[in-house]
């Protein structure tokens, strides 16, 4: 355990953020996998922006990694367009 009063703060603001960042990942997942379900082009395109800048923001926060970001970025956006 630790003995540090900064490192005892830096445990608890550690379990706020990673519960804070498993909450908005799993939010980005279930949009992520809903919009891949959609069959209507025009309910896909009203929610890809709002899917995007979530992925953009999980990638600025580090929560996953930037290429992951673009490579579902690309992809979502292929679908899209592809319906």
């Amino acid at each position: 355990m630790a003995n540090h009063k900064s490192a005892l703060k830096r445990i608890r603001s550690n379990d706020a953020k990673r519960i804070r960042n498993k909450y908005v990942h799993k939010t980005t997942r279930n949009a992520v996998r809903s919009l891949r379900s959609m069959t209507d082009k025009k309910e896909a395109e009203a929610l890809l922006p709002s899917v995007i800048g979530m992925l953009d923001k999980l990638a600025k926060k580090n929560v996953i990694h930037k290429n992951k970001a673009a490579n579902l970025k690309s992809s979502l956006t292929v679908h899209v367009n592809n319906l």
